[in-house]
């Protein structure tokens, strides 16, 4: 029976009663159907477990015959299918009837989303937000204890280079350890030198172009990044080889530090690709 500890969900609400809950408390999904015998067995057990944990997990439930997408889209070819959901991944299932010491054993064992991941999780959406400062603070905590993790590292770079301070970030860019996101860190770096020139008034200073990068720049550092990549493009529309494509370079560097689904960098990348192109 439906509770606070216990849930029915479907096709509809499965993303957010499942995966999304299960950011902060571990989901156990039965996948049954009102004809399997084995299910009138394991399903009232799961959902006594669920009443005795008191919220240390919550119990979903799925009917596969209702719901034949959701048995598709995580491989449930025979039912009863238990699967453990942490931190929006599924991290154990078992099939079929259990008894009930290896089905508290298989709960027991699910590892709950950890604080880190969850204080990840936020910074990441303080920085989906461009809200900089905010972000900086949370991942400055987390490098605290982490100080080597490469998605904690780049996290604080792309806050603080939000923030338009470029020194830092050029420390961690420059010393960038072999991993996932150093594709990412190298993407920033032309931005993070041409910032730290900026500020230290080693920008070049030789013609109208270079006098129109240092403004873009200084753009880009107080937010105004429509501004500033407005500037970048026509400096390419002028000269595609600005500085061996410094420009471009930048461009690319502002689109991975506002996000690949930010609105900007979709409109923008539209209009570099009919320049370059």
């Amino acid at each position: 029976m439906p509770s606070e500890f216990i849930i029915d969900v479907n096709e509809s609400d499965f993303e957010y009663e499942v995966l999304a809950y299960s950011q902060n408390t571990p989901v156990v999904v039965d996948f049954w159907a009102t004809w399997c015998r084995p299910c009138k067995t394991l399903s009232p057990l799961l959902e006594a477990l669920a009443y005795e944990a008191m919220g240390s997990f919550r119990l979903a439930k799925v009917d596969v015959d209702s719901n034949p997408n959701l048995a598709l889209q995580f491989g449930v070819r025979t039912v009863p299918t238990v699967k453990a959901f942490s931190g929006g991944q599924v991290v154990g299932d078992f099939v079929g009837a259990q008894p009930e010491e290896r089905v508290r054993t298989f709960i027991s064992n699910i590892t709950p989303p950890s604080k880190d991941s969850l204080a990840q999780e936020k910074g990441l959406s303080l920085l989906a937000n461009h809200e900089w400062a905010e972000a900086e603070e949370n991942f400055l905590e987390l490098i605290e204890q982490y100080p080597d993790r490469p998605e904690i590292l780049l996290g604080l770079a792309k806050a603080q280079l939000g923030l338009g301070d470029p020194f830092e970030p050029l420390l961690i860019l420059r010393n960038f350890p072999s991993s996932k996101q150093y594709a990412a860190a190298e993407k920033l770096l032309p931005y993070a030198e041409a910032l730290g020139y900026l500020k230290q008034n080693n920008l070049p200073q030789e013609n109208d172009l270079d006098f129109a990068f240092s403004n873009c720049i200084r753009l880009a550092s107080r937010n105004n990044i429509p501004s500033a990549l407005d500037g970048l493009l026509e400096i390419l529309r002028q000269n595609k080889r600005y500085r061996g494509g410094l420009a471009q370079k930048v461009i690319l560097a502002i689109f991975e530090l506002l996000g690949e689904d930010d609105e900007l960098t979709r409109s923008y990348r539209a209009e570099l690709a009919s320049i370059l192109f």
